[in-house]
């Protein structure tokens, strides 16, 4: 029998979804769906968008108003949606290819603007859904179906360009901390500017599989042994960090002006909300 949370915010016909066994992914969409409970959102006025790629399903499972678009052109249909209708909650749902790789160029503009979107990157290391292709958070030295001889590539700190961009929240959380992801993602949503934050999925499928991952399992206990939070960072060395990887709120600023503020501003001021 489903949860109360998935029969409430899941298309339960829809399910179970055709994410491969062990992927990560189930577990951040629910983290998603929890969080907007915990935020008490109207579903009616939550909207959903995705783009293309494993992380994009998500889109056809969670039961609001959603938007399934074409490759690397989320973050674009929802500034259109939110431009629209300011007060919807809109959440974009999307991938490391999707939204750093084809999508790279909407995502940095969405960042510079500070227009109020949560856009959660769903990021598993690779192409998943298109036969495990290098994508441009492979790490550096990893391998991929289009690189069988190691990433040459250096891979993107997704929450570092995203802050260098202009967003005023970004985060990160894995897969294995479920309770922290919820917590990051209520925070964001919460945000009134654009928000990003980076979900560590695991796709033992083909990163796992191409790199000696192991199982999901293994590669769930590796976030467990490797995250470290940012709080607790900050009292270790260099020497201790060496290796690690930062989970936890990574910045948030809180006076710099949100875009579809000033574009009502714009609209009144000409006489257009007459």
């Amino acid at each position: 029998m489903p949860s109360k949370l998935v029969e409430k915010t899941m298309r339960t016909n829809r399910l179970p979804h055709i994410w491969c066994p062990g992927c990560g992914h189930g577990i951040l969409m629910r983290d998603v769906a929890q969080a907007i409970e915990n935020c008490g959102l109207d579903p009616d006025k939550v909207v959903i968008v995705s783009g293309i790629g494993c992380s994009s399903r998500a889109a056809g499972y969670m039961n609001y108003n959603t938007l399934h678009t074409t490759h690397g052109r989320a973050i674009a249909f929802a500034t259109g949606v939110k431009l629209a209708n300011p007060d919807l909650h809109v959440i974009v749902i999307t991938g490391d290819g999707d939204a750093t790789a084809i999508g790279g160029n909407h995502l940095i503009h969405a960042c510079r603007r500070n227009i109020d979107l949560t856009v959660i990157v769903f990021n598993n290391n690779i192409y998943g859904m298109t036969g495990g292709q290098y994508s441009p958070t492979t790490p550096h030295g990893e391998k991929g179906t289009t690189a069988p001889y190691g990433n040459i590539d250096y891979n993107f700190d997704i929450p570092q360009l995203a802050q260098a961009a202009g967003a005023t929240f970004t985060g990160r959380c894995t897969a294995y901390h479920a309770q922290q992801a919820i917590k990051l993602i209520e925070a964001g949503i919460r945000h009134h500017g654009f928000s990003l934050i980076e979900g560590l999925s695991v796709c033992p499928t083909y990163y796992g599989r191409k790199n000696k991952k192991g199982n999901s399992v293994k590669m769930l206990t590796w976030q467990k042994d490797n995250a470290v939070d940012v709080k607790a960072a900050a009292k270790m060395t260099p020497e201790q960090l060496e290796g690690k990887f930062l989970i936890g709120e990574l910045s948030s600023v809180e006076n710099k002006e949100e875009y579809t503020d000033m574009y009502m501003k714009i609209i009144e001021k000409v006489g257009g909300d007459k």
